[in-house]
């Protein structure tokens, strides 16, 4: 069984339900990185063991907030010394407006597992973009890069649209099955 981790930030809970879908759908470890843009010595072996990484953080003022951008700097004592070389990769993020800038972010997560040297996964999901879609749908926001939710900044956790994390979901599995062709 391939060991696959979801490594995020999330400022108010949004983004926590989102990796909690795409752990699920991928079966998947989850490694929250603190208020201080930290980890443990047991989260970072963690990441070193896994066969995929999956990177989370809300898109803040057009990109990773900074907790995000804490824990990619520290990541460069991986990448020194490239242990995360062939390992899977994928990415998601939520905000406030449809567009947001998230795929500012999804860039981001790119570049960063590019760094590492790593194998990146999109969605393989169609967007929903007929004049029958529907908010609820499946890849609605319609990114083909990484996961990508929409949450109004007046909305409650509770209140996350379900088929953005289903479309989360599906992505997970997606990685996973890119996991198990490459990692055997």
């Amino acid at each position: 069984m391939n060991k696959i981790v979801v490594v995020y930030h999330s400022g108010y809970g949004h983004t926590l339900k989102q990796a909690e879908a795409v752990a699920k759908g991928a079966g998947a470890e989850l490694v929250a990185i603190d208020t201080e843009g930290n980890l443990s010595e047991a989260q970072w072996a963690s990441l070193d063991d896994a066969d995929a990484i999956i990177l989370g953080s809300p898109t803040y003022m057009g990109s990773v907030t900074w907790q995000f951008k804490k824990f990619a700097d520290a990541s460069s004592k991986a990448w020194f010394t490239q242990k995360w070389k062939d390992k899977v990769f994928g990415g998601f993020t939520n905000s406030a407006t449809m567009n947001g800038d998230k795929h500012s972010t999804i860039h981001y997560f790119i570049t960063l597992a590019m760094q590492h040297s790593g194998i990146w996964v999109g969605t393989g999901l169609m967007p929903s973009n007929s004049k029958t879609a529907k908010r609820d749908d499946i890849n609605f926001v319609g990114s083909f890069a990484g996961a990508m939710m929409q949450t109004p900044s007046d909305a409650s956790i509770d209140e996350v649209v379900q088929g953005d994390l289903e479309t989360a979901r599906l992505y997970g599995e997606r990685i996973a099955q890119i996991t198990r062709q490459f990692k055997g």
